[in-house]
């Protein structure tokens, strides 16, 4: 997991003094800062470098209020899980409700404290980080699992030159060492060996048994 310090800071608000405060308050934390000052130029920003945390602003001209532009940002499949917490001087319960059901995850009524942007702040880039690097690790791991599930399937199936004796029929394993049809494969699959004799084979074994010429002479006569 990287440091939450290091991380990358979307700020949408269209007052410049709230843009050049949070902008030095976060900035003196190690933050990587960029402030917009509005919804249209967020989204595109937002797009071109996906951010690790959005500060957003409700009330904006041109449009596009925090609302609407936080609706757009979670329909966007690289961004969709980026923290968005809301900034605004409207501290009814109401606008709070929605700006949650818009996908925020805090909201921070203005003026704020620094104490505790800085703290939100910190608190959700380091959830989503953690989120994020746990989403890469069972993307890994069902990379791994496929890899391995392939890797086995290939071991059960046989593959290549088997060197095969003309006279006896054995094969040679890895090991050099002479095996039977059947225990090869047994060895080297998961296929298990039932017995039996061919018709070509009985004939060649038994076709002078009387026993035999008569039971084929049987079989002829039912059939």
């Amino acid at each position: 997991m990287s440091s939450p310090e290091f991380a990358n800071i979307l700020i949408v608000d269209d007052e410049p003094n709230n843009l050049s405060v949070l902008r030095q308050m976060l900035s003196a934390q190690g933050y990587k800062v960029r402030p917009i000052t509005n919804g249209r130029t967020a989204l595109q920003a937002a797009e071109t470098l996906v951010p690790d945390l959005i500060l957003l602003d409700i009330m904006m001209p041109g449009g596009l209020d925090g609302f609407t532009v936080c609706r757009k940002l979670k329909q966007m499949e690289q961004i969709k899980d980026v923290p968005v917490i809301f900034l605004s001087a409207l501290d009814d319960t109401e606008n709070k409700v929605l700006a949650f059901e818009t996908g925020g995850v805090d909201y921070i009524t203005k003026p704020f404290e620094q104490s505790e942007v800085l703290t939100r702040v910190k608190t959700h880039i380091l959830l989503y980080q953690s989120q994020k690097d746990l989403k890469e690790k069972n993307q890994d791991l069902a990379k791994m699992n496929q890899e391995l599930k392939q890797a086995m399937d290939e071991i059960k199936t046989l593959k290549g030159i088997l060197p095969i004796c003309s006279y006896c029929k054995k094969i040679r394993d890895d090991q050099g060492n002479w095996n039977y049809l059947e225990t090869y494969i047994e060895n080297h699959s998961e296929a298990s060996m039932t017995h039996g004799m061919c018709p070509e084979c009985s004939d060649k074994l038994y076709g002078k048994e009387d026993w035999y010429v008569k039971m084929k002479a049987g079989k002829k006569k039912s059939d």
